[in-house]
């Protein structure tokens, strides 16, 4: 197969949650300033763009995923003209920039939606989100869940019901009202004018909703680990594909290094794989592989169906360990079964097998910022500082996600750690100062030096990014797998040492390997013959 000189097929993409890489303002919430501060670092980490999560005007209640003006920045980030700087020191570090893109819901505030409650029902106003009339016992219009906990319907005043798929405070929009279809096209538009090189689509299987808005007959739901989706009233709808046609040709008409990546929680490969054909979206993150155990039967049959399904259809595979979401992986590696405690340190070490692992395989990557320091997940923040949706939602049952997005220790020996001179919004965990990325420069050994190494060596091998991967005789627990030219990979899922197979040196390893051989969950890359 011929490799293709597109950026974003082989792309390392660094993923910002901007309230938590570094505050330049002293407020204790990360900004704009703070990550144009933070280029030279990610220059030199050696990714290719970086993804921010959204900067638009918010009231915070997800964390500026309830958007409330698509077309400015939040004071609590900057300004606009922070933004357009942004963007053009990015470029100059010879990096790209992807920013969210919210099409789902807006938030409450949004003057659509406060135009809507003021005009009343069957208004016009109205016709942008999706109100409904309850059922005459007085319950919800259907038996719809919120993701964040409890029903997906909030009664206004004069009796009418609206839809929420995740908090109260965003109310899903009416994609089928070509109104609401005209306004998110211009919203691209705006920042394509101003030089980001792609979005990411949040929530980009949620926007079309079954005609009729039938009962989902499901107690629960869950956007990490959903039920079957297939055919479901509100998620996957095929509805979904004609949108992203039309944004398709309003971002090829800027060129064709400008991208589309999808957020879409769906059934399998063969599902994702429709969200990627070539007249729709450039690429989509690969849940099925972050979600996947540390396991390898599990991890190479989702390997090969990601793979299989994305090569169908023309696109690369896009490889994710972690994100804003979901527990860290290095947390989630390391526990023995659910719900127990982590050992960290088998977490650590199988984090940096799945480095070398994600990196060898054909695509581009996903990092989300401080795996590259080995972060864990913070699982006793105390409940005070909580502020996900679903403490709320759930009834203080469900923690959320806020033990993912502690901010980020740079230097020092104790909190915040560099990441501002006004403390920090979450707080750090003391032992964090073995971790800053300070010391970790300092440390050959350490997780931040061999990402460093791992992505140089990425980019500068002519087998790793996009291409093909033929798998190799193994024991069982054991991937082993070639890339063309002359580069294998080796992982120890086993209990016992693996004999590396015949090399003519060994170009990285996650740990170091005595007696020539593979020690348990370690990886390592060779060279073979024809590099």
């Amino acid at each position: 197969m011929a490799v293709s000189t597109l950026w974003w097929r082989s792309a390392a993409i660094y993923q910002i949650y901007i309230r938590s890489l570094t505050d330049a303002s002293g407020d204790g919430i990360g900004d704009l300033a703070g990550i144009r501060s933070r280029l030279p670092y990610l220059r030199d980490l050696g990714v290719d763009a970086v993804w921010i999560t959204p900067w638009y005007p918010s009231p915070m209640a997800d964390g500026g995923y309830d958007v409330a003006d698509y077309r400015d920045i939040d004071p609590l980030f900057g300004t606009l003209a922070d933004a357009e700087a942004l963007i053009r020191e990015t470029h100059e570090h010879g990096l790209r920039l992807i920013v969210d893109i919210v099409p789902n819901h807006t938030s409450s505030r949004h003057p659509w939606f406060q135009e809507a409650l003021a005009a009343g029902p069957g208004s016009a106003a109205r016709e942008r989100y999706i109100f409904r009339q309850g059922k005459e016992s007085g319950a919800p219009p259907n038996d719809w869940k919120s993701v964040f906990g409890g029903p997906a319907w909030t009664r206004v005043p004069d009796g009418e019901w609206y839809l929420h798929l995740f908090d109260r405070s965003q109310p899903d929009l009416n994609w089928e009202l070509p109104r609401v279809r005209a306004e998110f096209e211009d919203i691209l538009r705006f920042w394509l004018d101003r030089g980001v090189d792609g979005f990411r689509i949040d929530v980009a299987h949620g926007l079309i909703k079954q005609v009729g808005l039938p009962d989902l007959g499901v107690d629960h739901e869950d956007l990490v680990s959903p039920p079957d989706r297939t055919n479901h009233p509100h998620w996957d709808r095929d509805g979904v594909h004609e949108i992203y046609r039309s944004w398709r040709r309003i971002i090829e008409s800027y060129g064709e290094d400008r991208i589309f990546v999808a957020e879409a929680w769906v059934t399998g490969a063969e599902r994702i794989a429709r969200y990627v054909r070539p007249d729709e979206l450039h690429s989509a993150f690969n849940f099925d592989f972050l979600r996947c155990d540390w396991d390898s039967a599990a991890l190479r049959k989702v390997i090969d169906s990601s793979i299989g399904a994305l090569h169908a259809v023309g696109a690369p595979a896009t490889w994710v360990l972690s994100n804003h979401d979901v527990v860290r992986h290095v947390t989630r590696y390391g526990r023995p079964a659910p719900g127990e405690p982590a050992d960290l340190e088998v977490g650590r070490r199988r984090a940096r097998a799945a480095l070398l692992l994600m990196h060898a395989l054909p695509g581009g990557v996903y990092h989300y910022q401080g795996e590259e320091l080995g972060l864990e997940e913070v699982e006793d923040l105390p409940e005070e500082v909580l502020q996900d949706p679903t403490w709320e939602r759930s009834g203080h049952t469900e923690r959320g996600r806020d033990g993912c997005r502690v901010p980020l220790p740079w230097q020092g020996n104790e909190p915040p750690f560099g990441f501002g001179p006004g403390g920090s919004w979450l707080p750090q965990p003391p032992h964090w100062h073995k971790l800053t990325a300070e010391t970790q420069l300092r440390d050959e050994d350490s997780m931040l030096s061999l990402y460093r190494k791992a992505l140089r060596l990425r980019r500068a091998h002519p087998a790793l990014g996009e291409g093909e991967l033929s798998w190799l005789d193994s024991p069982e627990d054991v991937l082993l797998f070639h890339r063309e030219p002359g580069l294998v990979c080796a992982v120890n899922l086993s209990g016992e040492p693996f004999p590396l197979p015949p090399h003519e040196r060994i170009l990285l390893a996650s740990e170091t390997l005595p007696n020539g051989k593979l020690p348990t969950d370690a990886a390592v890359w060779l060279a073979v013959q024809g590099a």
